[in-house]
């Protein structure tokens, strides 16, 4: 598996996500109908910050070989990162009634993300990877 094209696509998704709840977050707040407070804001900054630090490590870590023992805590990171998030999506997913088509949405993109990282942590890198 081409683990650069991964880790450039997470990188992107991730620091899309970080941009957007850093700057904007009482707008986001705002258009899930809460109502804007300072915990809320600074909770979604945060999770910027998460994200922005999660997508940084992504790109930096896209031309190294990952998969098996190489990179390990970076496979394993994004891994459990992914599989937790669709893991608590999905358990929202029939709970929710506003906003569905966001959730479901990040439910797919999350599951996508778990599996493709699972199977680079599971497996070893092709020796084609290794000559690159």
């Amino acid at each position: 598996m081409n683990t650069k094209i991964l880790m450039i696509s997470s990188s992107i998704f991730l620091g899309t996500l970080g941009i957007t709840f850093s700057f904007i977050p009482d707008e986001i707040i705002s258009s899930l109908s809460v109502t804007p407070n300072q915990i809320s804001t600074l909770s979604l900054q945060l999770l910027g910050a998460l994200y922005l630090g999660f997508a940084m490590l992504n790109w930096m870590a896209k031309g190294s070989l990952i998969g098996g023992i190489y990179n390990r805590p970076i496979s394993i990171g994004n891994f459990m990162h992914f599989a937790v998030g669709a893991l608590a999506l999905i358990k929202i997913i029939t709970k929710i009634h506003t906003h569905s088509e966001i959730v479901i949405s990040l439910t797919i993109v999350y599951s996508v993300f778990a599996i493709l990282f699972g199977y680079v942590f599971r497996t070893n890198p092709s020796s084609i990877e290794k000559k690159n």
